[in-house]
């Protein structure tokens, strides 16, 4: 038989467990489908670990509840008074398929709620907002030292200008008018001034004239620099420059048989000097060769090595620029250094056993007649300065090779090589 005291402790943790039990409320309804028969199937529930408005912990689980003849009945503890994000996920399944899901907040009630008076749209996060302390910025280990290094905002700082970085390091704002141009220093001022000049380019210009099958005479409304720059289009067609039209500034006259005929269509692509940036349409000079060469100990003149240039690359006004240098290895004879362009020899120079260089520079210039060339050379210990010049007649509609040539004086071990070269052209250019 149990004592008298043994019964009141058994009521007491009877009492104590009936108290510890969360409040419940009950969502009871009736689940019909839309052809009016009623809901037969399962609804699965679950839900993430939360704190009830009592202070009851609930822990992560699911719920499996069977829906016969549409019958729904559930106890479920309330979200809406719990931790935040508390919410009951539904998901209906009817004959192993599940048809939707949806999001229940559960507020506390004495009474049988319905389903309308639980259901929340997909995502709504439900509860009382989160508790939330600030964060100071030394309670976050090193933020403090990498927020002093990070750029400031200068006395200077702008909204809506271009930010220059100030000589304290600091983010100001660029000065100047709206339509300058900011310097790589932070400096401003008008567009171009200080900067790489750039040409002005036409983009299917329609020439003017008459396109009526007995015109030849059409005007640019620039003139193309360089001229080469022109492509010259007709019904789609390009036009070759000699063949079917020659220009002069920026006059175009067709050939008789390539004069447009009535419907044609012309268009011109081209580069031309900006009146406003006379620099812009300057063709930039073109390295044609560069490198190093061979070497020999033979008496007889020896390429060591050359640069072709190729035909129809040199035009009248054209100018090329030859660097040169030459090593002698050795003291027991003497070396002769030339360089040729074409069959024209621009220099010839010969060198005591005891020199140990031979460098120089020449520059071929092309006219209407012929070219000019002159050049300058010497040594490293005996050659002294030299310079010359003269005239050549190359044909530079060809192919024009520049040569560089060397020969001992006498049979020996001595050795004379190219060590390096360099063929520029400075393409010829009208003053814009």
């Amino acid at each position: 038989m149990f004592s008298l005291k043994r019964v009141a402790v058994l009521v007491s943790m009877a009492a104590g467990i009936a108290v510890a039990q969360p409040a419940l409320t009950t969502i009871q309804d009736t689940l019909y489908r839309a052809d009016g028969t009623r809901y037969n199937g399962t609804i699965f529930i679950t839900w993430d670990a939360f704190q009830g408005g009592d202070t009851s912990e609930i822990a992560t689980a699911n719920l499996t509840l069977p829906i016969v003849n549409g019958v729904l009945r559930v106890n479920l503890v309330p979200t809406t008074t719990a931790s935040a994000g508390a919410q009951y996920n539904v998901t209906y399944n009817m004959n192993g398929i599940n048809q939707f899901t949806q999001v229940w907040a559960v507020p506390p009630s004495s009474v049988p709620l319905r389903i309308r008076d639980i259901l929340v749209s997909q995502g709504t996060v439900v509860g009382p907002p989160p508790v939330t302390n600030p964060v100071q910025i030394s309670d976050v280990v090193g933020l403090s030292n990498a927020l002093s290094l990070t750029t400031q905002k200068g006395v200077g700082f702008q909204i809506d200008r271009a930010a220059v970085v100030n000589g304290s390091g600091q983010i100001d704002g660029a000065s100047g008018n709206l339509t300058d141009c900011v310097h790589v220093d932070g400096s401003s001022g008008p567009c171009g001034s200080g900067s790489v000049a750039l040409p002005g380019f036409a983009d299917f210009e329609i020439p003017g004239g008459a396109v009526n099958g007995s015109n030849s005479v059409f005007t640019l409304a620039f003139p193309p620099s360089p001229a080469g720059s022109l492509a010259l289009f007709r019904n789609g067609l390009r036009l070759e420059s000699g063949q079917d039209f020659t220009l002069s500034g920026s006059t175009i006259t067709f050939f008789l048989g390539s004069i447009p005929q009535t419907g044609d269509l012309l268009g011109a692509t081209y580069r031309f000097a900006s009146t406003s940036n006379p620099l812009g349409a300057l063709p930039s000079p073109q390295v044609v060769c560069s490198g190093s060469g061979g070497v020999t100990s033979a008496t007889t003149l020896t390429q060591l090595n050359s640069c072709t240039v190729a035909a129809g690359l040199l035009t009248t006004g054209d100018r090329l620029a030859v660097e040169f240098q030459y090593v002698h290895t050795g003291s027991a004879v003497g070396f002769t250094g030339e360089v040729h362009v074409g069959g024209t020899a621009i220099i010839s120079r010969a060198a005591a056993s005891t020199e140990t260089l031979l460098v120089g520079k020449t520059s071929f210039g092309t006219f209407s007649g012929g070219e000019i060339w002159d050049t300058q050379s010497w040594g490293g210990a005996t050659l002294t300065f030299l310079a010359s010049a003269g005239t050549a007649t190359e044909d530079i509609t060809q192919a024009l090779t520049v040569s560089f040539l060397a020969k001992m004086t006498s049979s020996t071990t001595d050795t004379v090589a190219i060590r390096n070269f360099t063929v520029i052209r400075y393409p010829a250019q009208v003053n814009p």
